[in-house]
């Protein structure tokens, strides 16, 4: 795609269908011991419209009193469970970094989900991309520059893909408008899963 932020790269078809497979029974049995909770808005309480959890070390949370990092579910009070060894393998691969991910936030997209624009900054090493992996039904992904507003492009996002957001591009606005239903067949009851790794702390 030409015309990208610079930083911004896009694996299309990344993951074959059996790989995305795979990946998806490794993701459920970890939800199974970190469920999808509702995030809220700080100072407001708005809820959020996905779901989400997390994998790792450590995991990106929002309530009432702020963004922040935390090594527990904010549900159970019990540890985040590990990322899933194929899912740190793409970081390996693609992220260029040599540190690996403390967090792996899963967000579960429902047919009217979206995110609204937002930058990724309760992070201390921004020399880390940021490396999404998309699992589900399409998505349209919107990224405009470090400020908010201005100019924006849109990318469409597959079942499969991985997109990875460095440089410039890693303190970029970015967010979701919208979900496209019935795009994929991977989850039965439809919907989409992000994938988003994360160093949090400098090594």
């Amino acid at each position: 795609m030409s015309g990208m932020t610079p930083g911004l790269r896009y694996l299309p078809g990344y993951l074959d269908p059996t790989a995305q497979q795979a990946m998806l029974a490794e993701l459920r049995a970890r939800v199974a011991e970190a469920p999808l909770f509702t995030p809220v808005m700080p100072r407001t309480g708005k809820p959020f419209s996905v779901r989400m959890t997390n994998l790792g070390p450590l995991g990106w949370v929002s309530d009432r009193a702020g963004y922040r990092y935390q090594p527990t579910h904010p549900d159970t009070g019990r540890p985040w469970p590990p990322i899933p060894e194929m899912v740190l393998n793409i970081w390996r691969k693609v992220s260029g970094y040599p540190h690996d991910p403390e967090a792996c936030l899963v967000n579960f997209y429902g047919q009217s989900a979206k995110m609204g624009p937002h930058r990724d900054t309760d992070e201390e090493d921004f020399a880390a991309p940021v490396v999404s992996i998309s699992l589900g039904d399409s998505a349209i992904f919107r990224i405009g520059g470090p400020e908010r507003g201005g100019k924006t492009q849109s990318l469409k996002l597959s079942s499969g893909d991985v997109l990875v957001m460095g440089g410039q591009s890693r303190l970029s606005y970015h967010g979701i408008d919208r979900v496209l239903p019935g795009t994929s067949t991977l989850l039965k009851d439809g919907g989409r899963i992000n994938l988003t790794l994360r160093r949090v702390t400098r090594p």
